[in-house]
């Protein structure tokens, strides 16, 4: 019964045509291609540095919140995403690097002194650091390798880091603004609602009774 159970409720879910998977990469780094063209051509402002920054920064906090996405997703409306999490996850991850490339070459041109006091004194960006030191394991382990090695349960376990992640990508970009404008807000809303939403669901499966087979 469990099996024709599962069969049936792969059934109802709502797969989208199939894209290959080289394609959300091609198009997933569009928008870094853009900025890097708009920097050389000067068309980001009076502060273009700050300007690229912000934006590789954004682009991976934005990923990050597409991964997290896949799964209510998939448990609420039925769309099955599933085989494009690991490329949304390692978009976010890249994203994260050229953002800390950026401001480790460009911005501060590979001063360490500088580059330290700033991870002393500046707590976004004492924050920002941890977060892609967390990254860093998360997407060297996304591939089928790393999940054969570590075995499943252990690779969940250490892929759940990316709600700490998603916290300490959010918190960042907060703390980036001297002022609070709306977006930074928004973002760090969608991030509460998307790790509630797995909190709360957890909640109630610890509190639901477990059926006894028949």
């Amino acid at each position: 019964m469990a099996g024709r159970a599962s069969v049936q409720a792969d059934k109802k879910s709502f797969t989208l045509p199939q894209v290959p998977k080289i394609a959300i990469y091609l198009v997933g780094f569009i928008p870094a291609v853009w900025l890097f063209y708009a920097g050389v051509t000067d068309q980001l402002g009076a502060d273009p540095m700050r300007y690229l920054e912000q934006g590789l920064g954004l682009w991976a906090l934005r990923f990050l919140i597409a991964t997290l996405t896949i799964t209510p997703l998939r448990q609420l409306f039925s769309i099955n995403l599933l085989r494009y999490r690991r490329a949304l996850g390692l978009l976010a991850f890249y994203y994260a690097a050229l953002h800390l490339t950026t401001y480790l070459v460009l911005d501060q041109g590979l001063d360490v002194a500088a580059i330290v006091a700033d991870i002393v004194k500046r707590p976004y960006i004492t924050i920002g650091m941890a977060t892609f030191i967390i990254l860093v394991p998360l997407a060297v382990t996304s591939n089928n390798a790393a999940i054969r090695r570590m075995g499943g349960q252990a690779w969940a376990k250490l892929h759940r880091l990316v709600y700490v992640a998603a916290i300490g990508a959010a918190l960042h970009f907060l703390l980036v603004v001297k002022s609070w404008p709306p977006e930074p807000l928004v973002y760090a809303a969608i991030v509460a609602v998307l790790l509630g939403y797995r909190l709360l669901r957890s909640m109630v499966k610890k509190t639901s009774p477990r059926r006894r087979p028949a």
